[in-house]
């Protein structure tokens, strides 16, 4: 694995950085580590999580390998011969697999990821979006914010350059692909500080005559439907502003040492109260 040492000021574009080496590097932040900065989250906790990185979660496993068969780079995959991990040849089969850095698949997990790249080929706006050699998968991006002059990456999952735009595209696997659903996972995850900032850093390096974002959310239920969308320019706004405190809390966090937790230092200990929405229901009901 290599990492960065040097940040270089200007912007850089890199197609030879592998997920490992690109989530590794120290020398610039990207969207997932600004989301983590700010509530639920809180600096204390992205600092120990950016000094010790977890194994993969098997969790992972099925949205690796969708991305791996719609965007045609990744880790490796490796189906397996079983149907649970139940047996000792199973466990040993998906062991082995993971010490040679593929992901291991049982037999209807393989169906399934195969069933699910199908469905995004024959989709009328997801299909042509990820047409294969139309655009480039994983390009890493690395400029510096000028408000903060904090060194920042991006790597969308998929970037087709077009006369006069820009177009990043975001594959991502969900419980259900509702749209309902799916407003609430940008809510959950942030994904509008995503947009904002994948935005940000494709003007900043390409410098392109316009830029567009796209959400390709997939169900991991049968049939595996999907809904395409583009946030709302709102939703970016606040995504941007997000962003930009996170920056800032960064680069303090960076210069003087300190990585506070949700309430950083105090004197007398805070209040707290339930949800605003609950103090409002229960205090009509009871007060």
């Amino acid at each position: 694995m290599t990492t960065t040492t040097e940040a270089p000021a200007g912007p850089i574009v890199r197609d030879d950085l592998t997920a490992e080496s690109y989530h590794a590097d120290r020398t610039s932040i990207s969207s997932s580590g600004l989301r983590a900065l700010l509530a639920p989250g809180c600096p204390a906790q992205f600092k120990y999580d950016r000094d010790n990185p977890q194994p993969p979660k098997r969790e992972f496993d099925l949205g690796h390998a969708a991305h791996k068969l719609v965007l045609g780079i990744g880790e490796e995959l490796e189906p397996l011969d079983f149907d649970t991990y139940l047996t000792k040849a199973a466990k040993q089969a998906r062991d082995e697999a993971r010490e040679a850095g593929a992901v291991p698949l049982l037999t209807h997990e393989w169906e399934q990821v195969q069933a699910m790249a199908a469905a995004i080929r024959q989709h009328p706006v997801a299909g042509p979006l990820f047409t294969p050699g139309t655009g480039r998968a994983e390009l890493s991006l690395f400029w510096t914010d000028r408000e903060t002059g904090v060194r920042c990456r991006v790597r969308p999952d998929w970037l087709k350059e077009m006369p006069g735009l820009a177009l990043g595209v975001d594959y991502k696997t969900i419980r259900s692909a509702d749209p309902e659903t799916v407003s609430r996972a940008i809510r959950d995850h942030s994904y509008h500080q995503q947009d904002a900032l994948y935005t940000d850093g494709i003007w900043a390096v390409l410098d392109p005559e316009d830029v567009r974002f796209i959400f390709v959310f997939q169900s991991k239920i049968p049939p595996y439907l999907i809904t395409v969308r583009e946030l709302a320019d709102q939703d970016r706004d606040i995504g941007r502003a997000r962003n930009q405190r996170a920056l800032r809390l960064y680069k303090d966090c960076e210069s003087t040492g300190i990585w506070p937790d949700w309430t950083g230092p105090i004197t007398e200990i805070p209040t707290i109260s339930m949800p605003t929405y609950d103090t409002l229901r229960q205090a009509e009901e009871y007060l």
